[in-house]
């Protein structure tokens, strides 16, 4: 099953190839349309790495000292 990162990968040339096409079927220019997708390319790299970034799970480790009660 594709993780979250396999998708952002596969949507990245997606978004640089399939808007650049697009727009430029709509009539933008070319120099136009690379630029617009690649910002929204990297939208979806900024999106992978600031919003949803990858964390590493730190589980609770038992402790290796008895726990001192201060009362």
């Amino acid at each position: 099953m594709a993780g979250y990162y396999d998708l952002v990968l596969g949507l990245i040339p997606v978004a640089l190839l399939g808007i650049t096409a697009a727009l430029t079927v709509v009539g933008v220019s070319l120099t136009a349309a690379v630029p617009i997708s690649a910002t929204v390319a990297i939208g979806v790299i900024g999106h992978a790495m600031f919003v949803n970034g990858p964390v590493d799970t730190i589980e609770d480790a038992p402790a290796t000292h008895p726990t001192i009660n201060s009362e």
